[in-house]
């Protein structure tokens, strides 16, 4: 009896157990068109849902970058020191591009002292120079295919100059009424001059195709200064900070910060009282390796770049974002 019991329940609990036996025996006493409208929805949902996906996960990045929180931005980096090399103490950097070769083109700046130089990465020695006249300051410098491009400042004069000889080969004039930055992505220039704003310009015919301010949680990004692009990004030297500003090179929204103050104290506490503030990035896209360096530097560092772990509190509105400083008032 115990054993037939047995059974008999675990034949009505099978029964039971089965949630589709009701909705089958349901569907099996609908009519056969109710039954397959039946099984219709569920697909004509999954599909919608599908789509949607596929919609959403195409749109590009700049189409939701207005959805990116400013909690989102908050990557703060440090750096670590990979190699030190001998600089020019005397070069006033104002732009730094990696030339191959192990080699550096610089531009560096104030008047009766500025030029554009081919200069070797591990000792530091000129190989080639270009002095400039002495009524032009020698500000931001980029290299688009064999042709060098310079800014002034304080005025919208720029120069192109032969990369193979520092000859140079013609004089424009700049979109920006005072250069301070150029960058590249190969296609067109980016760049600054020293306010919040981010300059596209057509390399052909150096006008403006767009123009970005730059902010950070409501507050404008001031004294954009030299510029490097590196993997779809724009970097931006803040002048008269040790910050590096990270920039989207479609746009000008901020995808992070690098705090370098380090460097700069290392070389103030070994008696390099001399030294201007940290000025001058350089990117070797070959073999992944990141220079910095700054106007008067007796070094040029490579570094590496890492997530400061717990930066403190307001760090970067307080020690990287600052009045701007317009020279054309003073």
């Amino acid at each position: 009896m115990a054993a037939k019991s047995v059974k008999r329940r675990s034949k009505k609990s099978s029964s039971d157990s089965n949630p589709t036996s009701s909705t089958n025996n349901s569907m099996a006493s609908l009519p056969s068109p109710l039954r397959s409208r039946f099984w219709i929805v569920p697909i004509i949902i999954t599909s919608v849902l599908f789509v949607f996906a596929m919609i959403l996960f195409s749109v590009s990045p700049n189409k939701l970058s207005p959805l990116v929180s400013d909690a989102d931005v908050d990557l703060i980096y440090g750096v670590e020191v990979v190699n030190e090399f001998p600089h020019d103490p005397e070069a006033f950097t104002q732009g730094l591009l990696y030339a191959g070769n192990d080699s550096l083109f610089e531009s560096t700046g104030l008047y009766g002292h500025s030029s554009v130089r081919r200069v070797a990465l591990r000792t530091g020695k000129v190989e080639a120079i270009h002095n400039m006249e002495s009524a032009h300051f020698g500000e931001g410098m980029t290299l688009l295919g064999d042709m060098l491009f310079q800014v002034t400042w304080m005025k919208d004069t720029g120069f192109i100059y032969h990369r193979k000889n520092l000859t140079r080969i013609k004089r424009f004039t700049s979109p920006m009424p005072d250069g301070w930055g150029l960058a590249t992505d190969g296609n067109i220039l980016f760049g600054s001059d020293g306010s919040s704003t981010l300059y596209h310009i057509d390399p052909q015919t150096m006008k403006a195709l767009e123009k970005h301010v730059v902010k950070y949680k409501g507050q404008e990004v001031h004294n954009l200064n030299e510029l490097e692009y590196i993997n779809g990004e724009i970097w931006a030297n803040v002048w008269q900070t040790d910050c590096i500003v990270r920039l989207s090179s479609k746009g000008s929204r901020v995808l992070g910060w690098i705090y370098l103050p380090s460097l700069r104290e290392e070389l103030l506490q070994n008696g390099n009282t001399g030294i201007d503030v940290l000025n001058g990035i350089a990117w070797d896209e070959e073999q992944n390796r990141l220079f910095v360096t700054g106007k008067l530097w007796p070094k040029l560092y490579e570094i590496k770049v890492q997530p400061l772990k717990n930066p403190l509190k307001d760090l970067i509105p307080k020690v990287c974002i600052l009045p701007r400083f317009n020279f054309r008032q003073h």
